[in-house]
């Protein structure tokens, strides 16, 4: 990352005018029914307004809803090339409107540029995939128990979808959802997180230009009292897709049951890295501390679990403090920073509140947890990522979700109790091993409770490959990869006597 990007960004800021901004409905911009709207603050500078946004309501909902409902005929008729091309032409603009994109994302959220750059790379990865699934909506023929019938099933697009995102990837993750919705021929209402919608707006401009018919694609800004909750009862809807925690996702599918409406549901994670063995202990540590304090620890993906051999733990946790001490925190523009601000202060006294419980507990702080305050530090929710040793798998700190940077390491005699306390948890979305044993690499592959599962390497997923994972960490179908159609299609079978 050049030092003239990441000056631009902040010239950009100081340039960009602070605007007003509206839902995005049936192809146009309107203000929300309530005429209130709310600031939005720089995430590294709280003194820097982004802009205003509506604090929308029940009747917006119902007017995004509705316009969603009467596109849908037209689109998933429309046929799946000319859809995918669309979508295509939408990854070009994203691709063109990178730099952009990502300063928007850096600012609203906070993480460094060079993360906000390789998040808008991976969303237009993952958009091209999707776009070509418009292509591949394939279906079966059976041989009939007759042998006058002929037996097929087809697929047809679910309806209209509620895209419910979270705050820490606010680019990728909505595309994630909205672009392969489209490509099955879904319409959709998107609620972004109330303090990540900037880089919203400019996805609706460029899903537009791209030449995303009026009513197809839908924007809601809001909190998720007022707008999500209204969004995920609404009667016309017919799939939800939410991105965000356990606990809300498990009153979303029980909202949705009494409807028997489908969900697609990412929730939670408490991912562990077992370590067995290894040739080099820093290549090892390299690898767990970039995938536990990327996006600062927020990512359900996080690695926030070491679980390592007795013989091993006194290396491998020396290994883990030296990279981790490596890391520079800072805000986005800042060349050398690789650890950006908290979300915000709210955030940041929850991650402590999680230092402060594994203290008490007995854990035992190896390195980081202080809050960063003086100079620019002031202006953000900053803390050094924390390194914990001497913790049971009983404590809070190894067994809730923290998504924040701290890390813990525990220790166990050997692949056995690893695999026990990896899976000893109610979250099952990602788990890592580190091993040079084949075998028990495939072992763990095949035990470990979990939806994805990465072998000798961190927690980053890929553009065509299924997303999801099982326990308290999700529900429904899995997102990216051709698992989606499960979610956006319905199989309906046809008998054909002749």
């Amino acid at each position: 990352m050049s030092s003239i990007v990441k000056t631009d960004m902040q010239k950009w800021m100081d340039k960009t005018e602070v605007s007003s901004y509206q839902n995005f409905i049936n192809g146009k911009w309107v203000s929300s029914s309530s005429g209130e709207t709310y600031a939005l603050y720089h995430s590294a500078n709280y003194e820097q307004t982004i802009g205003e946004f509506p604090k929308s309501t029940k009747e917006d909902v119902d007017q995004a809803v509705k316009a969603a409902h009467t596109a849908f005929k037209a689109w998933t008729a429309t046929p799946g090339p000319e859809r995918g091309a669309i979508l295509n032409e939408f990854a070009n603009l994203l691709e063109k409107n990178k730099e952009e994109m990502a300063f928007r994302l850096s600012a609203e959220q906070g993480k460094p540029l060079n993360e906000s750059l390789g998040e808008v790379g991976r969303a237009v990865k993952e958009a091209r995939y999707g776009a070509g699934e418009a292509f591949r909506i394939e279906g079966e023929t059976l041989p009939g128990e007759r042998g006058n019938v002929w037996n097929s099933t087809i697929r047809q697009s679910t309806g209209v979808i509620a895209a419910i995102a979270p705050w820490n990837f606010p680019v990728v993750t909505p595309v994630r959802k909205i672009i392969p919705a489209l490509a099955f021929g879904c319409t959709v209402v998107y609620k972004p997180a109330s303090v990540t919608p900037w880089t919203s707006i400019l996805l609706m401009e460029l899903l537009s230009e791209a030449g995303v018919p009026a009513g197809v694609v839908n924007l809601i800004i809001g909190s998720g009292s007022e707008a999500g909750n209204p969004l995920i009862e609404h009667p016309l809807v017919k799939g939800i897709s939410f991105t965000g925690s356990s606990e809300l996702g498990k009153k979303i599918n029980g909202s949705a049951g009494q409807r028997l409406v489908k969900t697609q549901l990412e929730l939670g994670g408490k991912n562990p890295a077992v370590v067995l063995d290894y040739k080099n202990p820093q290549e090892v540590a390299a690898q767990i501390v970039s995938a536990a304090f990327a996006c600062s620890g927020q990512r359900c993906t996080s690695i926030s679990r070491v679980v390592v051999t007795k013989d091993k733990k006194e290396e491998l946790t020396k290994a883990l403090v030296e990279e981790t001490k490596k890391l520079v925190v800072g805000p986005a523009w800042q060349e050398d920073a690789n650890v950006g601000p908290l979300i915000n202060k709210s955030h940041l006294e929850s991650v402590q509140g999680y230092v402060k419980s594994a203290k008490e507990e007995g854990a035992r702080l190896l390195y980081g947890g202080e809050i960063l305050k003086e100079g620019e530090f002031a202006s953000g929710a900053y803390m050094v990522p924390a390194i914990f040793d001497q913790v049971s798998p009983e404590m809070k700190v190894a067994k809730e979700e923290i998504f924040g940077p701290v890390l813990i390491v525990l220790e166990v005699e050997d692949a056995k109790e690893a695999l026990e306390v990896a899976n000893g948890v109610q979250y099952g979305l990602a788990a890592a091993i580190f091993t040079d044993q084949l075998q028990e690499a495939f072992q763990f592959a095949e035990q470990a409770e979990a939806g994805m599962v990465h072998v000798n390497h961190g927690t980053a997923s890929a553009a065509h490959l299924p997303f999801g994972g099982i326990k308290q960490s999700g529900a429904g179908a899995f997102s990216i990869g051709h698992t989606n159609i499960e979610f956006y299609t319905n199989v309906k079978s046809v008998y054909f006597q002749y």
